[in-house]
């Protein structure tokens, strides 16, 4: 049996699309069930809009979120090139046999012409498609415009009376009527096939045997139809994905918020977390279990639980599973990946001045409070910042007692060097005064942070050392005297 061989095809016309990972994703995940191939090929014949970075960008954010493949870009292959600027010899063969045939010919049909035609057809009620006024011109007029150097674009010749039928994967049967297809062109008049020649011919010739695609791609498909039969090309499998909405159940756009890979990225989502998320949307696997390893979800991905209904990107979802994936991580890799994002902010030179020791305990102090990597940057002032007291904390101050309390602490703090004994020194200290816990660990949190809720009272203390505990507690004594 023939190994199946899928392929992702992006354009770098801007960076990797949320949309267009799940569609590298579940491309990489069908072919790595079955032990086939999985193609990276780069479709960047919009010369307009085409970048190299964004090619390069494009690559990157795959292999940041774990899908590698096995022939294309960087890899290379028998195939070659991956790039379709590099095909063009190729596609002007296939082009040359259509011309041969009868099924393409040149059209010469200016654009003003032809928003005059369809203007035309709009106040007539006609349909909107290519008249063919060009389809019945002689050889000799052919050759005459051609001398006189105009440049003509080449259109493929619709069957007529033609029924073409998609036995999509994902859909079921869907049928297209050729007689709803005017003549379509696949040469623009600069010599540059279009997408939907030019991804036929690197199909078939690349061996593909599943096309995996957005919803969107379905109503390329009858023209790619007509042209797998012009060639006598072996039509490979069809399976259209469902789109991903926002929220509100509009197409994903950036009024949702980020929309590339690459912000995501920015913003410290794991690659591990969104792998996770991005395979769950528009597919499920059996069972409840949401929290999947990448070996998981290759081993039950099938396309026969991709849903037909559209996918909705929920934030709140995506920041759960990211959570989950943080507390997986060992103190010291968490530690390492946050250096970045501190590095990065306004309180660098504070952790610049940390041991290991206590930058480890930091870490500690905040993972629980993180959604994603970037929200380190947040959670730093109540360590290096300055007491900004909040009305509730300073409330939590005016209790009966809260003197002694930190009259107590200051007299009796011990040089402490792990969370342990910091816990043993405030519980003593509880004893000692014969008051509620509550009763000491919110005034003593409300004088060392200025707030009511935080990271774990031993944490800070071992952080900020005896000498700076002395001079907040200080500060707050000063305020309540």
């Amino acid at each position: 049996m023939k190994k199946c061989k899928v392929r992702f095809a992006p354009s770098p016309t801007g960076p990797l699309h949320i949309g267009g990972a799940r569609s590298a994703l579940f491309n990489y995940l069908f072919a790595a069930h079955q032990n086939g191939q999985f193609v990276v090929r780069i479709e960047d014949t919009d010369l307009e809009r085409s970048r190299r970075e964004y090619e390069d960008e494009i690559i990157e954010s795959l292999r940041w979120l774990g899908i590698n493949w096995t022939e294309g870009m960087i890899q290379g292959g028998e195939n070659g090139p991956y790039r379709q600027t590099e095909r063009l010899e190729i596609y002007q063969e296939y082009v040359q046999r259509l011309l041969d045939k009868g099924d393409a010919y040149y059209c010469f049909c200016t654009q003003e012409e032809l928003e005059a035609e369809r203007q035309e057809q709009l106040r007539s009620g006609q349909m909107q498609r290519y008249s063919g006024k060009c389809s019945a011109l002689s050889d000799q007029e052919v050759k005459e415009r051609l001398e006189a150097g105009m440049k003509p674009s080449i259109r493929f010749r619709v069957p007529l009376h033609q029924i073409y039928v998609v036995n999509d994967l994902v859909r079921g049967s869907v049928s297209f009527e050729s007689d709803n297809s005017g003549d379509f062109i696949i040469v623009k008049s600069d010599g540059i096939p279009v997408y939907n020649f030019a991804v036929v011919i690197d199909d078939v010739l690349m061996g593909i045997t599943h096309v995996i695609r957005a919803e969107e791609h379905l109503s390329n498909t009858p023209r790619q139809l007509m042209l797998y039969d012009a060639f006598n090309f072996v039509r490979p499998e069809f399976a259209h994905i469902s789109l991903i909405l926002g929220s509100d159940r509009q197409k994903m756009s950036k009024r949702h918020g980020a929309t590339s890979l690459v912000q995501y990225r920015e913003m410290g989502y794991l690659p591990e977390a969104l792998f996770n998320f991005l395979a769950l949307l528009g597919w499920s696997p059996e069972g409840e279990q949401e929290i999947l390893s990448k070996e998981e979800i290759i081993k039950a991905f099938t396309l026969e639980r991709v849903a037909k209904s559209p996918a909705v990107f929920d934030m709140d979802k995506l920041n759960w599973v990211n959570q989950q994936y943080l507390k997986k991580k060992s103190t010291s890799e968490l530690a390492q990946m946050l250096k970045p994002f501190l590095a990065a902010s306004e309180w660098a030179d504070h952790i610049e001045k940390l041991d290991d020791v206590r930058y480890n305990l930091l870490v500690e102090a905040i993972r629980d409070h993180l959604v994603c990597l970037a929200d380190v940057t947040t959670q730093m002032d109540v360590f290096f910042g300055d007491i900004a007291y909040e009305e509730e904390a300073l409330q939590a101050l005016e209790g009966e007692g809260v003197m002694d309390v930190l009259n107590t602490f200051r007299a009796e703090l011990p040089p402490l060097s792990e969370p342990a004994e910091a816990k043993a020194f405030i519980k003593a200290t509880v004893k000692k005064l014969k008051l509620k816990p509550k009763d000491v660990y919110m005034p003593l949190r409300s004088a060392l942070t200025g707030r009511t809720h935080g990271p774990e009272l031993p944490y800070l203390l071992l952080i900020w050392g005896r000498e700076e505990c002395w001079q907040r507690i200080d500060k707050t004594i000063a305020r309540l005297v």
